[in-house]
């Protein structure tokens, strides 16, 4: 089995439970500005198929509130809660 380096961000959010569906996910990329920050650099994300890497930042906006979580891990696949939660780290928004 070979460790995939990096992900389609719709997929991601899917897989981390921070959508209910993968199409969910993906229109939520295409219609609210979701942002990802690499090496100190934040870009706007409109495609879900641009990939996220371990490391990176993404921020966004969620049920009225803007959220940054920074990505642990991709995950092999859609798991229970606290495989998901194991994902990512939230970190503070101001």
């Amino acid at each position: 089995m070979t460790a995939t380096l990096a992900l389609r961000v719709d997929v991601w959010l899917w897989r981390a439970r921070l959508f209910r569906t993968r199409t969910l996910a993906a229109t939520h990329v295409r219609e609210q500005t979701v942002r990802l920050t690499r090496s100190g650099v934040t870009r706007r994300v409109d495609k879900p198929g641009l990939m996220v890497m371990a490391g990176d930042v993404v921020t966004f906006g969620l049920a009225g509130h803007i959220v940054s979580i920074e990505v642990l891990a991709l995950g092999e696949r859609r798991g229970p809660a606290i495989e998901a939660r194991a994902l990512y780290r939230p970190l503070e928004t101001r």
